[in-house]
This record gives structure tokens, C-alpha cells and sequence, in this order.
């Protein structure tokens, strides 16, 4: 394909794929022939998220991550919750192996507004890259207490265009106390107090 082709007659010679299809990560590969509407990271997908006014969905995960894989069957391969997907953001795949930096970013996000991290790790954000939702796992349907993707992104639908201000309050909070943390000692976590506020902010909102 040449590099001068337009965007647009790119997407249509997809077929069944989405544009993980161009990366050369084993891990972005096996999402290819996802329902979701997969974007790699970069301006193309963050452009596209600020243009249609739709949070970002990053799911960062390795090829070998068994609860990716198990997330990917139940959730990212279903054509019910691909839809949702779809509607209500603009979803984005990391492989953790190709991209550490952006995998070590948002996994100290995770860890601090929840206080566990893993994978596959799933962050939600405004389109200029500001988190104001993190989690790891999420079952297609709610059970145990924990709330399913079905249940999650309509709730997050509904905050996005009725609570918009405090998302973007809290995910500014976030951004904030992330940037402290990078010139600190190994061990010290002079944004927590204001993560932890943010994250409880939000919490209740996804009871």
C-alpha cells in the first residue's frame, strides 16, 4: 500500500480488520479481527476522540497475559459489547512490550486510584490523554459485586454527557498528581492523597 493513499481508502481495503492489522506486535495482531474498532496508539486515534467528543478506551496487555485473553474472548470479541464500544468511545490497544513507557504511565495511574494494578490493564480518558477511570479485568457481565462492561460503558456514556465537569475535574486532579510522582524517591507517593480523593469522587458513581 502507499504511503500517500488517503485515510479513508485505507479503512475501506480493511475488510474484516480493524487498523491493528498494520501493527507488527503478535499482541495487536491477535485484536485485529476484533468487532472493536481497535486504533493503535498515536494522533490518529486521539484526533479522532477530540473530532466526534468520545472518551479514549486504552487496553494495554502481552501476548501471553492470560486474563487478556479471557477479557479479549468475553468482552473485545463480542459483538454486544464491541458495539457499545464502538458507540461510546474511541478505543485504543497497547502491547506493554512493545510500549513500556506508556504501559508504566498508566499503571501507576491504576495503582494509585485503586491500589492494585495488572493486566490487562484498562484506563479510560479525556482525548488529551487524562485519565479519570482505571481498572484491570472487566467480565462482560456484572457478577460478584463487580461491575461487567455491559454495565460499565453506558455508565460511563451517561457521565461523559450529563457530569462532564466533574470527570474533568477529577481527571485533572489525576494528571496532576501523576506528574508529581516521576522526581520523587522509589517509594514515596506525594499525589496519592489528591488520587485518592479523585478516584472516591468518581467511585460512587460506579457502585
Amino acid at each position: 500500500m502507499k504511503q500517500n493513499e488517503p485515510a479513508a481508502d485505507k479503512v475501506k481495503m480493511l475488510g474484516p480488520y480493524n487498523r491493528l492489522i498494520y501493527s507488527k506486535s503478535p499482541y495487536l495482531l491477535q485484536h485485529a479481527a476484533n468487532p472493536v474498532d481497535w486504533y493503535p496508539w498515536g494522533p490518529e486515534a486521539f484526533e479522532k476522540a477530540r473530532r466526534e467528543d468520545k472518551p479514549i478506551f486504552l487496553s494495554i496487555g502481552y501476548s501471553t497475559c492470560h486474563w487478556c485473553h479471557v477479557m479479549a474472548h468475553e468482552s473485545f470479541e463480542d459483538s454486544e459489547v464491541a458495539g457499545l464500544m464502538n458507540d461510546v468511545f474511541v478505543s485504543t490497544k497497547v502491547d506493554r512490550e512493545e510500549r513500556p513507557d506508556i504501559d508504566s504511565v498508566y499503571m501507576t495511574v491504576c495503582q494509585m486510584m485503586t491500589g492494585s494494578g495488572g493486566w490487562p490493564l484498562t484506563i479510560v480518558m479525556t482525548p488529551d490523554k487524562k485519565p479519570f477511570f482505571a481498572g484491570t479485568y472487566f467480565p462482560k457481565e456484572s457478577r460478584f459485586g463487580g461491575i461487567g462492561m455491559l454495565d460499565l460503558i453506558p455508565r460511563i456514556k451517561e457521565l461523559w454527557m450529563t457530569r462532564r465537569d466533574e470527570l474533568l475535574d477529577s481527571a485533572d486532579k489525576i494528571t496532576a498528581a501523576l506528574k508529581q510522582v516521576s522526581p520523587v524517591e522509589p517509594g514515596q507517593e506525594p499525589g496519592e492523597r489528591t488520587l485518592s480523593a479523585a478516584y472516591e469522587q468518581l467511585a460512587q458513581h460506579f457502585d
